[in-house]
This record gives structure tokens, sequence and C-alpha cells, in this order.
């Protein structure tokens, strides 16, 4: 006869943690925890990347969201920023050769806002004093010399030429598309049209002749006078250099000694003075003056002679650690700004705006994963950067537009930043497996795991993070038996007994809103109610679907008969995950059997409810059947399984257990006990496996048999290798004392069967039978029957189909065809 257990003890329903062994008397006595405990594989993984300068040793740090991963790498990549030299700055300058590719420069760190603060000041002295040169005495005195020599030059010329006509007998007028020659009848005295039309044709022919050799000499003076002026403008333009040359050449030579260890930008400096001295006309306009044209915008001129500062540093900071919350393609590569104005939209090199790698350049940049995956072309914009160690600045309309369109092109600028891509394990598992570049360019995964030991390291760890909490969150402080609830809260949520979640967010909400409850009672201190009350508030803003669920129990909507017994049904448990919330309520499952040989079929499958997993277990059903029974005899069965009163789909194998005891119940026409429920998965040699959320599942069906009443005869069957992940509430554990609910742990589905059925399971014997009033004895018997009624069944008919073909005209051939 097969051993039954015992049903559990009340110390096996959970762990509980004495107050008494913590050592203090509340956390003030406690020293915060300053570090992330009890991730080593996560931090000394972190410390392999951030030790390596070599290329592709990014950072990946995987696991749980409130497990510390994120404050863990924060800290300690502040730790390594901070011993290190501030990286360089960068700005972009004026391109004078290509405007449309402005040209990077480097910086010493810090030196950027200087060099920008200078040519700011410089384009500021230009702008007041260039105009105000052109408006002193000085200025007008040397250019009136000069024009006033150049005006006599203009006038011997003209005094010459006008000799030159009087002797050969014509006057010069001057009009406005020339000079012309009129004859003179006496000297000073020209020849009205009349008086030249009353002359002799030959001498008319001759004045003419005259006249013409006269606008050879007139063609000569002409281009004596543009030369002339051509001279006069390039002295006056040498004279607006020199005088502007002389007023701010000091200024750019000062510049030039500031900054001579940049050669680039020692070159920059003497553009500047080149531009500037070749287009004075534009610089020279007063500050209160119109612009020439409606079209041009003040200072505009001048705007190239700034510096765009795109990333600084300060030189005693350490390297830049930058996160990124909202990584879009501009924010991390950074974009080109236009500005409009009444014709067109313009853009320059001061448009130009850095994204987060720009600032986090030389240092750490922090992502997450999940966000950047979301956000349209990041994903490729930071592959691409980090595989080319460089940053390109390009609008993605410029890159996408079907028509070329004129923008700026900036030189891209060196790459030397560590990434950190913070997410979850499944993401990381995603992009190594369908991105061929990931795993080149992010060579280390920091993996946070959700669990720790539950060592006494463990437990005060614990306490020192609520110290912390106290501390960060301006909290009352906790006395010994509120941290003893904390940790065995700590413990329910890993579900398992030497187990402590490491997801200390969750824990440090707990805290805040049990802070709540003793600031309301004016308690100097957290108690353990306070912990108790927080953890009931959390669990009823969230219980709603669980309420109605057990309302449709109590009102018989959902058919839940704890106190009967039955044959081929019982009470399995389905979890119910919401998101913010688990529980757990019984399910009924039934099963019938019949002459057939389609085996047995699961109606939650045939409907499409079923999952992949609970599929595999209705199937596993079918190996053990026959390992179990098939050992002489065919497996002749038309079964059916359902869960009744369900709508959605079912998935695990979880129910597996329930499903094969309702089956042998219904072959075995043995009645099971429906106030014990079970849980647990079955394989093809009947050893019951574990499953999971098995204290929520106890729970549950608890619930429903406290709303019907406790009988003591009430409990759960579940997997023996589970009795470890127990952490039941004091209400069950209360109950289980007091005899009026028992939870057994079973290892093979035998045990189960006794103890639901109350006969015993049976021994096979050496021939392969069982004894006829045992379980399988009953269960053999039946299959035998079944498999019996089927053969004769199908002989039956197939006698009766051969004597109507025998009987019936011009059947004969049809029946020896058979016959053969």
């Amino acid at each position: 006869m097969t051993e039954l257990p015992a049903p559990l003890t009340t110390e096996q329903l959970g762990w509980r943690c004495d107050p008494e062994q913590l050592g203090f008397e509340t956390t003030a006595e406690v020293s915060p925890l300053d570090a992330l405990f009890g991730q080593e594989r996560g931090t000394e993984a972190i410390e392999l990347a951030l030790g390596l300068e070599a290329d592709g040793y990014n950072l990946y740090v995987a696991g749980p969201v409130g497990t510390g991963r994120e404050t863990a790498v924060r800290d300690r990549i502040a730790q390594s920023a901070a011993g290190k030299s501030a990286p360089p700055d960068w700005c972009y300058l004026h391109n004078f050769q290509d405007p449309a590719r402005p040209f990077a420069i480097q910086l010493a760190a810090g030196q950027g806002p200087s060099l920008a603060h200078d040519l700011d000041e410089f384009v500021a002295t230009c702008r007041r004093e260039i105009p105000a040169l052109f408006e002193r005495e000085q200025y007008q005195q040397r250019r009136g010399e000069l024009m006033q020599a150049i005006q006599r030059q203009r006038e011997q010329l003209f005094e010459g030429l006008r000799t030159v006509a009087e002797n050969a007998g014509f006057a010069l007028q001057e009009t406005p598309v020339g000079i012309a020659t009129i004859p003179l009848l006496s000297p000073g005295h020209p020849m009205s049209p009349e008086a030249f039309a009353l002359l002799p044709d030959e001498r008319q022919a001759a004045l003419r002749a005259q006249g013409q050799q006269l606008q050879g000499v007139i063609g000569d003076f002409l281009i004596a006078v543009r030369r002339l002026d051509r001279e006069a403008n390039e002295q006056l333009r040498t004279l607006d250099r020199e005088v502007v040359n002389f007023a701010i050449g000091h200024r750019l030579d000062t510049l030039r000694a500031r900054y001579a260890g940049v050669v680039a930008l020692v070159a920059q400096l003497d553009a500047i003075q080149a531009d500037l001295l070749a287009n004075l006309d534009d610089l020279r306009i007063p500050e209160g003056a119109q612009p020439p044209t409606p079209f041009v915008q003040r200072g505009a001129a001048y705007e190239r002679y700034r510096a765009n500062v795109l990333v600084t540093n300060q030189p005693d900071a350490g390297v830049p650690v930058v996160y990124e919350p909202n990584p879009t393609y501009y924010n991390l590569i950074g974009r080109i700004d236009y500005r409009a104005s009444l014709a067109s939209m313009a853009t320059d090199f001061t448009l130009i705006k850095p994204g987060a790698f720009h600032r986090a350049n030389g240092g750490y940049l922090l992502l997450k994963a999940r966000d950047v995956l979301l956000n349209p072309f990041a994903w490729n914009v930071l592959e691409r950067a980090l595989r080319d160690r460089e940053l390109r600045i390009e609008n993605l309309g410029d890159q996408l537009s079907a028509i070329p369109t004129a923008t700026l092109r900036p030189d891209p600028i060196p790459l030397r930043v560590k990434v950190v891509l913070i997410g979850d394990l499944a993401t990381y598992q995603l992009l190594r497996q369908f991105d061929p570049d990931f795993q080149r360019l992010f060579r280390v995964k920091a993996h946070f795991g959700a669990l720790l030991d539950r060592t006494p390291e463990a437990v005060q760890a614990y306490a020192a993070f609520v110290s912390r909490q106290v501390r960060d969150s301006n909290l009352r402080p906790f006395d010994r038996a509120a941290v003893a609830r904390v940790v065995e809260h700590g413990v329910r949520l890993a579900g398992h007994r030497v187990r402590l979640s490491a997801r200390f967010e969750q824990i440090g909400e707990v805290l805040i809103e049990a802070d709540f409850y003793a600031r309301r009672d004016g308690a100097e201190r957290v108690g353990a109610t306070h912990i108790d009350r927080a953890l009931a508030a959390r669990e009823r803003r969230a219980n709603l679907v669980e309420e109605e669920s057990q309302r449709m129990i109590d009102d018989g909507t959902i058919a839940i008969d704890t106190r009967s017994e039955a044959i081929g049904q019982i009470h399995g448990l389905a979890v119910a995950d919401l998101g913010d919330y688990v529980f757990a309520r019984p399910a009924r499952i039934t099963a019938r059997v019949g002459v057939g040989g389609e085996g047995i079929v699961n109606i939650e499958r045939e409907v499409e409810l079923s999952g992949p997993l609970h599929s595999k277990g209705v199937l596993t059903l079918s190996g053990y059947l026959l390992g179990q029974y098939a050992g002489d005899l065919p497996l002749a069965l038309a079964a059916r399984l359902t869960f009744e009163q369900t709508y959605s789909e079912i998935d695990g194998d979880s129910a597996s257990c329930a499903e094969l005891y309702a089956l042998l119940s219904a072959l075995a026409e043995l009645p099971l006990r429906q106030g014990i429920a079970v849980t647990g998965a079955v394989n093809q040699r009947g050893e019951v496996q574990a499953i999971g959320e098995v204290t929520r599942k106890i729970e549950g069906f608890f619930a429903v048999c406290q709303a019907q009443g406790l009988t003591g005869e009430q409990g759960v069957l579940i997997p023996a290798t589970n009795v470890q992940h127990l952490q039941l509430r004091a209400e069950v554990r209360e109950a289980v004392a007091a005899g009026q609910f028992r939870i057994w742990a079973v290892a093979h589905i035998d045990q189960g069967l006794e103890l639901l059925s109350g006969v015993p399971a049976g021994e096979r014997r050496a021939d392969g039978t069982y004894a006829p009033d045992t379980i399988h004895g009953r269960v053999q018997r039946r299959l035998r029957e079944l498999a019996t009624h089927l053969a004769d069944y199908g002989g039956t008919r197939r006698h009766t189909a051969r004597t109507r073909a025998l009987a019936t005209p011009g059947a004969n051939n049809h029946a020896r065809g058979e016959g053969r």
C-alpha cells in the first residue's frame, strides 16, 4: 500500500523572521545601505566594462525593474567618471572656403565658452567701431584728400581733351550717353544744326570726318578716366582696410597669441581678418541705419565670425555622465535648425545643435533599451555612431528626401564614449539573435537577478535598506518587528522560503505606505501592524476582480462545491495575473469516458482555448495511461476533459495532476472528495512535478472554503517539491494549526489518488495486473471492458456489412473482394 503523506505542519507553511534575532530596537541603530547587495555577478560585469577601453566593450545591463540595476550602474559610473580627466570641448566655425561644410575644432576642456566670449566681444567691437571709423574727421579728411586728387586728375584729363577738340574746331558737351562733339563757327561759338545744314556738302563731310577722329581721342579719354576711377576705388579700399586693420588688427593678434596652440583656430582668425577686410561695404552700416533691403538681416555678416560651442566640459568635473530619457534620432545625434525669413528657410553653422552623444563624448551615455528601440531610426543611428566611432549630424529630412536639397554638411566629430543600455533579458536575447552588430558593439552583459539568498547577511541588508529608505524619504524609524515583517514580505515576493526578493523598489513602496499609516496614528515608530495595514491596503486597491470572482462563487453563478464527493470531477486551481496583482481561484475539472478509439480529447484545445503548455499536459496523460495499463491490451478509450465555466484561454501544465485524477475517477467509477483541490504537473511515470504560484493557489482555495465554511476536511494537494516555496498568510496558518484546513505534499500520483478517494491505489503484480479492489485494478478492468466492447462492436458491424453485401444482387464480386 502507498505510504500516505501527513498534512504539513504550520512550520512548513512559511518562514518566520524572529525580531529578537535582528540585533536592534529600531532602524535608527542601523547604518543605511549605501551599496548594492547580493548582485555580485552584475557588479563584476560593470567593473569589467568600465575598466576596458577597447572597442565594442559597451555595456548592457539586464534584469527586472526594481532590482537596483540602474542605481548600481549610475553609482559606479559616477565613481569612475570622477577619477578621469575631462574630455575636450568642441566648437563649430564658419568655413570661408565652403560655407556649406562648417568645420569642427577641438579645444581644451572649458575653453569653448572662452573662445565664444572672445569672438562675441570681437564682433561687438567690430559692429560698434567699424561704422564709427568711417565717420571720424581724420578718415573723412584723408578720404577727401584722395577724392580731391582724383578729381584734379579727372579735370586735367578733360581739360586736355577740350584743348584738342578746340584745336580741331569742335566744342565738347557731356550727355547722359557720353561726350558729344559740336563744330564751332568761331572760338566759343558752337554751330547750330541749322547752320551746319547750310554748309556745303563737302564741308559737312569734312567736319564729320574730323568728328570721327575726335571720337577716338574721346574714347582714349574715357579709358583713362575709368582707369583713374579704378585706381581711386582701390586707393579708397586700401584706406578703408588700413583704417579698419589699425583699429581691430591688434585684437585679432591678441586672440592669436591666446590660442596659439590651436593651429586650426589661428588659421580661422586669419580667415576672419581677410574676410572682414574684403567685405567692409557689408559691415560699415551704422547700428541705427536700415539695411539696404528688407530681405537682409541686420548683423548677419558678423555671425560668421562667431563660434558655435557644441559641447563644453568643466576641467575639474571628470568625464561627463549623460542620461537621455527620450532617445529620439535628433536627441541622440543632434540636428541642424533653420531660421525662417520672409523669402525662405535658411541655416548656418550657428544653428547646429548637439545631441546626447556629443554631450557624453569622452564619458558615459546611459539609455533605456526599450526607449531606443521604440523611437524610429534611433537604434540605427546608435549603432552607426558606435561602429564608425564618429558623429555626423544629418537631418532625417535631408536623408529621406527624393530630391537633393541644399543644406549644411558639418564635419564629423570623433566619438569616444561608453554606452550603457538598461533593459530586460528578453530584449537582450532578441537583439543578440536578430542584430549581428549588437554582439560586437555590446560585448558585456551585467545580469541582475530578482532573488537573493536568505542569509543572515541578506536579512541585515534588508534592515539596512529600510534604514536608507527612512533617511532618503524622511520616514519614521521602523521597529524590529516591522523590519521582520518586511523581510517576511520579501520572502513571499521571492516565492521561496530560502530566498529574498531583490526588487527593492517594491519593498520601498511598502515602507512609504506603512509610514503613512504610522503618521496617521500619531505613532513615533512604524510597527508590524502598520506594515500589515499597508500590505492589506495595497491588496485591496488591486483585488476588485478577485472579489467579484468570489462573489460569483458565493451566489452559485460559478459552481464550486467543497463538501461533497463526485465521480470524474475535481477542483483545479487557476491563476489570474492582472499585472499588478495575482490571485487564484478553483475551477471545476470534469472527465467523461466511453467506448471509442480517439483517446483523450481536450475540449479547450478543440475550441482553441488551450495554450501550448496546457495541451502538452493533457497529451502527457495519454503517455501515463499507456505505460500504466496498456501493456497487454489496446488502449480503447474515448475521453473528454474540460474546465467547466471557463471562457478564457488556459495555459500551463499545473492542472495535469487534477485532470488525471478526474480521468481515473471516471474510469474507476470512484467518487473524489470535492473539498480537496489539486495543483501540480505530472509526467508520464506518474511523478508529481513542481508548479508556480503555489502560495497564491492555496490561499485562493482557502478563501472559497472559508466563505463556504471550514469543515476540517478541506485542503489542497501540492507537489512535494513545492513545500520550499510556501509563504502562506497568517489566517491560513492559523486554520491549519486549528485543524480546520490541511495541506498535503505528494510526490506521486498514487498518493493523491488514495487521499482523494480513500481507496488504495494498488501495486502492479508480477503478471502486470492489479488487485481488483484497488483504483488501478478498477481502471484496468474498465479499460479491458472498453476494449472488448469496441472489438465486439467492430466485429458485429463488419459481419452485418458482409451479410448485407451477400444478400444484395450484383454484389457478389464486392463480397468476394472483401473476403480476399
